[in-house]
């Protein structure tokens, strides 16, 4: 029973938190309570066309053919339980924020899209400009997504996706993400940088650092088959180690993983996904999609909680990492 000072006590912070503003985030259908995201899937894909950026256009795809072809797999998806899902697909790799905006609509699952540009590939998916615009020029771009809408859709990015080539950083990887690390300050958007190996996720957190940005603003996207080591390392910067290739094959090593992750007391920095999806607009109909979103429900859940995962630990990794990962502060 509480005794009349706790109650007080109690119905004072709750008018103190009533008051305060609350995080939100940008989907392609509009602003929403951080809180409200639910469990979320932070790295997948809906299409993604690999001409290259000299090539790519619209036209290359019909919108109503892939909401045709993929919004089974998302209304399976949100049977599932899923609430929120990234689409991780960047400018001139397909990056559609109108198509977003129907499939969210239609199958109910809230969709964020993004802006930056990705270098990984050698380049092959950056624009001329990128090339020889400064980290500024290449930063007020993205801001205008983020004042603006993107390409005067009014659709507002949710976070900022930048990729960079394994080994050391080249100067124009670096300058990406100097350029995520400006576009952070004056939007609060989160980097999620295309990586793999711990060499540059590391000489990228450095630069954030340089820039005055802190660690926890930065996903190491792909962080998959690295060491424990470099995972610790992560975690104690306050980085996001994101484990987001889960497919049929590799269950039982993602199972192995996390449970390394759980034991060393890691999950509280760990976000999880699968990058499927993969509708191509090079191949008929889209070609076939072998990778679906629903491994971790119907293979990788069910395998971890014979091995000890509770319930909690489902809800620290895919609701409340996603919200404190990508819940913007207020005032931006």
């Amino acid at each position: 029973m509480y005794s009349r000072r706790s109650f007080l006590r109690s119905s004072l912070m709750g008018l103190l938190m009533a008051g305060k503003p609350k995080r939100i985030v940008h989907t392609v259908t509009g602003p929403v309570s951080a809180a409200d995201m639910g469990l979320a899937l932070v790295h997948e894909h809906v299409l993604v066309d690999f001409i290259g950026a000299d090539k790519i256009s619209p036209d290359r795809w019909s919108r109503t053919e892939v909401m045709a072809k993929m919004l089974p797999y998302l209304q399976e998806l949100k049977r599932l339980g899923c609430q929120t899902m990234l689409d991780c697909t960047p400018a001139y790799l397909g990056k559609d924020p109108l198509l977003l905006n129907e499939l969210s609509e239609q199958s109910g699952v809230r969709i964020l899209t993004n802006t930056g540009y990705y270098g990984a590939s050698d380049n092959k998916f950056l624009p001329a400009h990128a090339l020889t615009e400064t980290a500024d020029q290449l930063a007020n771009r993205w801001v205008g997504d983020f004042q603006k809408g993107i390409d005067s859709t009014g659709i507002r990015p949710g976070f900022i996706k930048i990729g960079v080539n394994p080994g050391p950083l080249s100067e124009l990887h670096r300058k990406l993400i100097m350029a995520a690390a400006r576009t952070h300050k004056r939007t609060g958007l989160t980097i999620c940088s295309h990586t793999g190996p711990y060499v540059p996720a590391f000489e990228q957190i450095d630069v954030l650092k340089q820039e005055g940005v802190r660690p926890d603003a930065f996903v190491w996207v792909h962080a998959q088959g690295n060491n424990m080591v470099h995972y610790a390392r992560a975690v104690r910067e306050g980085a996001w180690v994101s484990l987001d290739g889960l497919d049929r094959t590799n269950v039982a090593i993602y199972a192995e993983t996390l449970l390394l992750l759980k034991e060393n007391r890691f999950l509280h920095r760990i976000l999880l996904s699968h990058d499927a999806g993969w509708y191509d607009p090079a191949k008929p109909n889209g070609g076939t999609i072998d990778r679906d979103y629903t491994v971790l429900f119907k293979q990788l859940i069910p395998d971890l909680n014979k091995r000890g995962f509770t319930r909690k630990d489902w809800k620290q990794i895919l609701v409340e990492n996603p919200m404190e990962a990508f819940g913007l502060e207020p005032g931006f």
